[in-house]
């Protein structure tokens, strides 16, 4: 039987055709291009290059209090980018729900993340145009982008069901982020040799930065192409007769989106899951996200050090997803997660403790990061392709997204507001021990096997 039997009934048209192994490799391509391309702002722009400086923008507007005042509110200078995150992914939140419901009532799930990818990449190619005090630009910029960005990649979760049968999907998921990291790896060595060289090219550094802010937003755009391409318009399986409704798509989706909302409840074992998963991943997005403004302003990592720390991060997580998804078809992706979870908390106390001005020890904790970031999210994004009912992949996916990236407001949040405090990043980094140990012991409560049956889907041989 091949490949594409395996994959979860009834499927849209178009992979009801992919009974060939090679149509289904082609699709799953397409699938892993598209973190391929996201992943360039993921990484040039929110962990490596965009938080220092939109800091430095920030401060060149400050007062002789070192604060700026955007909306008439007066909040510290080093506090404006994890302030702006926060914001960005809480107006994110009904967007992504809306959408999701939009999709899958619609069928029309690859326009629309496409749709949204273009719009983050002409967003975050206009940061080349971020200099001197326009750090409410700046700001404006990054909430569109990482909006966009959010919702273009809930839209692309919603491809993992169709696209691997259940014992397969750890292994996809694992290379979908592999590819990811890949991707933005390979940028980010073209960024950090332009940054390297910005004098002999007669570049100032800031229009150095300027130029490898743009190029995430021009990367992000040509290699969308590809999943434009390669994927089919639905994600999943067709709505069901209840999901049919009037020929208004806003007003319907609403209704969809509260729908969606009450039906969560008959799976409470599902909402539990992305309890855990909301807790535990909003710390891993908020280490990403500030870890180039921690290495900065409390390290003293100069800019070159980070590119090169989140450079290597980048490699070693290629080899890291693929490593804990073998680790997860040995042990279960439950129990491989857990792990990650307590390897985050030594990561988290190690960074606390770091000396500042010693780039080898910032380097080693960035090789342990790499080697747990890309399997915790890629296992956590397959355990959950498992939890959803059939037909419902988007508006399922949606909500996780919001645990994703959508909730990781409050990661910011508490990061932001430690600092506000204390004027320590140290302490704003500690602070985030809280999501992970809150998120293990949520997860360690939830029966997968259990959550899994109650939705009707197969059950894998291991979890």
């Amino acid at each position: 039987m091949s490949t594409a039997a395996h994959l979860k009934d009834p499927l849209p048209d178009d992979v009801e055709t992919a009974t060939d192994g090679r149509t289904l490799r082609r699709m799953q391509f397409g699938w892993y291009i598209n973190d391929w391309a996201n992943a360039a702002f993921s990484a040039t722009v929110l962990a490596v290059f965009l938080g220092p400086y939109l800091t430095s923008v920030a401060k060149t507007a400050a007062d002789a209090a070192g604060e700026v005042h955007p909306l008439g509110l007066s909040i510290r200078a080093g506090s404006f980018f994890p302030y702006t995150v926060s914001l960005s992914v809480l107006v994110s939140v009904p967007v992504m729900l809306l959408t999701g419901t939009v999709a899958d009532r619609t069928g029309r799930h690859k326009e629309l993340m496409c749709g949204f990818a273009y719009i983050g990449a002409i967003a975050t190619m206009g940061m080349f145009f971020l200099d001197g005090d326009r750090y409410l630009l700046g700001g404006a910029l990054l909430v569109v982008a990482n909006i966009a960005y959010a919702v273009s990649v809930a839209l692309s979760y919603a491809y993992l069901p169709a696209l691997a049968s259940p014992d397969e999907r750890d292994a996809v998921s694992s290379k979908g982020w592999a590819y990811g990291y890949a991707g933005g790896g390979l940028l980010l060595i073209a960024n950090l040799a332009l940054f390297e060289g910005h004098d002999a090219l007669g570049l100032s550094s800031g229009t150095a930065v300027r130029i490898c802010l743009a190029s995430a937003g021009l990367w992000w755009a040509l290699f969308t192409v590809v999943p434009m391409l390669r994927l089919p318009s639905r994600a999943g399986a067709a709505p069901g007769p209840a999901a049919a409704g009037p020929d208004r798509p806003t007003a319907g989706s609403l209704r969809e989106l509260a729908r969606t909302l009450r039906s969560m409840r008959q799976y409470p074992l599902t909402l539990l899951y992305l309890g855990a998963f909301l807790c535990y991943n909003d710390g891993i997005q908020t280490v990403i996200s500030q870890a180039s403004l921690y290495g900065s302003e409390e390290l003293g990592m100069d800019e070159t050090s980070l590119v090169a720390a989140v450079l290597l991060i980048q490699i070693v997580a290629v080899g890291g997803a693929l490593l804990l998804g073998r680790i997860a078809r040995r042990h279960g992706a439950k129990r491989t997660v857990l792990g990650s979870l307590v390897a985050w908390v030594v990561i988290l106390a190690l960074g606390y403790f770091m000396p500042a001005h010693r780039p080898a020890w910032f380097f080693a904790l960035a090789c342990m990061i790499g080697l747990v970031l890309g399997g915790s999210q890629a296992l956590s994004r397959s355990l959950f392709s498992h939890l959803i009912p059939a037909g419902r992949e988007a508006e399922y996916f949606s909500v996780y997204k919001v645990s994703d990236r959508g909730t990781s407001w409050m990661g910011p949040l508490v990061f932001g507001l430690a600092y506000q405090m204390t004027g320590s990043y140290r302490a704003a980094i500690i602070s985030l021990l809280v999501f992970f140990v809150i998120g293990f012991a949520v997860l360690v409560k939830v029966p997968v096997r259990r959550a899994i049956e109650a939705v009707g889907n197969p059950v894998p041989e291991r979890l």
